[in-house]
């Protein structure tokens, strides 16, 4: 009983976080993420989304000791958000409506470290923590170029769930930095360390709460 309780445990905080990864993608990283706010959103976002893959990546990463599970990890995440983008396409929005983040690469080069350091769990935190922080902003603005006229998407298509502040307006190119992928990355490689510090210990945390 104990082990299928483990297993479960294990298998429901996988769920849980991918769906969660999900939800944010569709709040976070829909038509608004480029245009409303553009490049203040672009550096929230991808603080949000290194994290949040980070933390569910280097967890699923450790529990099975196996590099190439934080790719799986974010293969899952990018299917799920696929067919969350279904949900609007259905409401009668485009179908590129919702962007989907770009996750796997920043994910295979977590599995890289982890493999190039021999299994190696802090070598992952660090430096797989930092290369995810690092990486996922740049991938993220090929996508965002990648997409097709936002601007226009945003106000064909507003969405009905906006409050009145949030309505599409131009964006303010450069008026706040003139760098939001090196913001996002340095921002998002500094917190992404602690973030996998934390996503790994969730292993120790939950053997130590279903052993009690």
């Amino acid at each position: 009983v104990m082990v299928w309780l483990r297993r479960t445990t294990h298998y429901l905080f996988i769920v849980v976080v991918a769906v969660n990864s999900t939800l944010l993608t569709i709040n976070a990283g829909d038509y608004i993420f480029y245009t409303d706010w553009a490049w203040t959103s672009f550096v929230v976002f991808s603080i949000s989304q290194s994290t949040m893959l980070v933390v569910g990546a280097i967890y699923y990463m450790l529990l099975t000791g196996v590099p190439g599970t934080a790719t799986y990890y974010a293969t899952i995440m990018t299917i799920y958000t696929w067919v969350a983008k279904g949900a609007w396409f259905a409401l009668g929005y485009p179908y590129d409506f919702v962007v989907t983040p770009v996750w796997i690469p920043s994910a295979m080069l977590l599995d890289l470290t982890y493999w190039a350091t021999r299994r190696n769990k802090h070598a992952a935190i660090i430096i797989g923590g930092t290369l995810v922080g690092l990486s996922l902003p740049i991938f993220n603005m090929i996508n965002l170029l990648l997409v097709r006229d936002p601007l226009e998407m945003a106000f064909k298509y507003p969405r009905p769930t906006l409050p009145p502040y949030m309505t599409p307006i131009e964006p303010q190119v450069g008026k706040f930095y003139n760098s939001p992928v090196a913001l996002g990355s340095g921002a998002a490689a500094v917190l992404s360390v602690p973030i996998a510090a934390l996503g790994a210990k969730l292993n120790t945390w939950t053997y130590r709460w279903m052993a009690a």
